[in-house]
Parts: structure tokens; sequence; C-alpha cells
């Protein structure tokens, strides 16, 4: 009689001192499990006589019962008291504003909006998106653009190389995005309308210049096309992208050795106030360069001048992200500072149309 009620101090007393689920199971199986002592005693009543069997069957009963309770009270306990917790770690102020979810909170790059802006003007008139790496050869970067070995328009550019490979060729990366012109000239057959935009670099850097940065070129190439061609198809991205009625463009001659005769095009804006605004005003500002596609360039990419010929042009998209969303440094478009992102970026949702509007 005495141990079993030193046992069952002992077990309600370790039963009550479990702190969590873990260790109150653990109590159990010492207790009630297939070795626990409450259950060993339990397998001593078939080898007691009738009369001991009778006296101490009740006894170790109803010791098992009162620990099985003590043990469901204390798991109620705990369960109570886990779930005051928790709710207590969730309370939520209703009276505080609402959080903004991330579809609302993240912010789109300006550069990514204006690539996209492209896209959907560019798109609406029939081109097609090319894209290139952006490691390339010497042979497609200058060579097949009409830029001969030693020609001083290669200075023109300041060029990335990288190591020779073990044939002494340098790869370098590119300097403009002409090379997927090339390529897609040399893996498709007239007609050709794309847009080639995508990373570029260059060894310059200041306010309005960095190491890497964004260009987007057009390409024409069929039987008919012609300067007229070109200027319409300017004229029209020019006012969807600047959003605005009609523009006044300039076209002065200029010098590019993929295309002949070559054109840098400036845009009618007004200065005043420190503000740029386009469609109004005496000033001009350049946004890009033009021209019709040079005889050898064609030559180069396997096609006959005299059966084809064709335009491009390229322009600076972080230039016209600038100048169309009044940014004044080119730096910190590359500086990864959220603050600036959350002031000039654009909400994910806001995709460019021309229907609803490229900017919302």
């Amino acid at each position: 009689m005495t141990d079993l009620h030193s046992l069952e101090t002992e077990l309600l007393a370790q039963v009550a001192g479990a702190a969590d689920e873990g260790t109150l199971e653990g109590v159990r199986v010492s207790a009630l499990g297939k070795k626990g002592a409450v259950s060993d005693l339990l397998k001593t009543l078939g080898a007691m006589t009738p009369e001991a069997r009778k006296e101490q069957g009740p006894l170790i009963n109803g010791l098992r019962d009162r620990v099985q309770g003590a043990i469901q009270a204390r798991r109620e306990t705990l369960a109570e008291a886990a779930l005051a917790a928790r709710l207590a770690a969730e309370r939520i102020d209703v009276t505080l504003p609402v959080r903004e979810g991330p579809e609302t909170r993240g912010r789109i790059h300006p550069i990514t909006q204006v690539m996209d802006e492209i896209t959907a003007i560019f798109g609406d008139m029939g081109f097609a998106v090319a894209e290139g790496p952006d490691v390339e050869t010497d042979e497609l970067n200058f060579t097949a653009l009409n830029f001969p070995e030693g020609h001083p328009a290669r200075e023109m550019h300041d060029t990335f190389f990288l190591q020779p490979d073990r044939d002494g060729r340098r790869k370098l990366l590119r300097t403009h995005t002409s090379p997927v012109q090339v390529r897609t000239m040399r893996s498709q057959e007239p007609p050709i309308r794309v847009i080639c935009p995508g990373r570029t670099y260059r060894h310059d850097s200041d306010q309005t210049h960095t190491p890497m940065f964004h260009q987007v070129e057009g390409l024409v190439i069929d039987r008919t096309a012609n300067i007229a061609h070109l200027k319409w198809i300017l004229e029209e991205f020019c006012k969807a992208f600047f959003e605005v009625e009609s523009v006044k463009m300039r076209f002065r001659p200029s010098y590019f050795p993929f295309t002949e005769p070559s054109a840098e095009v400036d845009i009618q804006c007004s200065r005043k106030g420190g503000e740029i605004r386009f469609g109004e005003g005496d000033d001009w500002l350049e946004i890009l360069g033009c021209g019709m596609v040079h005889p050898n360039v064609l030559r180069n990419c396997g096609l006959d001048p005299d059966a084809v010929q064709g335009f491009a042009w390229g322009m600076g998209i972080d230039r016209i992200a600038m100048l169309k969303y009044g940014m004044p440094d080119l730096r910190p478009f590359f500086e990864a500072d959220l603050r600036w992102l959350d002031h000039y970026g654009f909400r994910p949702l806001d995709m460019p149309s021309l229907v609803g509007g490229l900017t919302g």
C-alpha cells in the first residue's frame, strides 16, 4: 500500500511539473507505457492468488485511472496555455491602417519599365524583339559592321576587351546591341523588323555615363525600306513614348560606319523652369542616331544590297528614361537604393499598354 501511495505521489508530481507536451508524453510513457511503472504492476495481477488479486486489483487500477486523469487534465491545461500565447503573439490592432501587400509595395525599376514601354510601342508596329549575348567577338561587334581593322572609328567605343584565347583572339563586352542585328540578318530572311534592347558596356563614367548602360536598336530590312519610313516610325515612337500629341524632329547629317547616309535626331522641347517638356518650346534635344544600313554591312551579313535595303536606329534607354521621368543623375540607376527605387519605381501591376496608357 505504501509503495502504491509513494508511486502515485511521485507520478502526479511529475505530471504537474511537466512544462510542455513533450515532457508530459515522457511521463505518460514512463508510467503507462508497455514498460511503465503502473503497467508493470498490472502485469503482476495474473500471478496473484484470487484473494490477493481481489485486494490489489482495485488499488492498482485506481492508481492507473488517477494517473491517466491527471495526464489528461495537464494536457488540456498546456493546450490552453499554448493557445493563449499564440493569440497574444498574433494579436492585430484593427485600428491600424491596412498594410500593403507585396503586389502593391514592390516596385519595378525604371529601366525595366521603359524597356516594357518600348516593347509595347514597337510591338504595336509589328516589330519582334531580338536578343544576343553580352560577350561578343570582334568580328560581330566591329568588323561585320564596317569597322575595318585599325579604323579610327573603333576609337569611338571605349571597349572592354577580355583576355586572348589560345588562338590569340580577344572577345569583348559588346559596345552596342548592333551585333544582335548582324546575328538576325544572318539567321533570318527579309523582311526583317526587330528591336534589340539590352545591356552594353563602355569604359566611361560620370553623371550621364556609366560603364554598363542600356540601349535599344531597331532594324528594318526589305525591298522598299527608305528614309521616309524611318522618319515616320521615329515620330510615332516619340509621340507614344513621351505621350504628346505631336512632335517636331530634326535630322542632322552625321557619321556612323554601319549606316550611309547617317543622321542624328533632335526633338523639339522646352527647358523653361529647368524642366524639359516635349512637343513645345523652341529648344532641341538630341535623342538618337539612325541611318540607312550600309551596303557593306548587308554584304557582310549575306544579303544582296541590290535586292534589299534597310534602315536602323539606336538610342540609350537610360537617357530617355531620365528625360521622360525627370531623373537628374544616371548613377542612382545602379546603386540599388531602395529609397530611390520607391520614389522612381513603378507598381508591379501597372503594365505598359497603348490602350490604357504607358504610365497608367
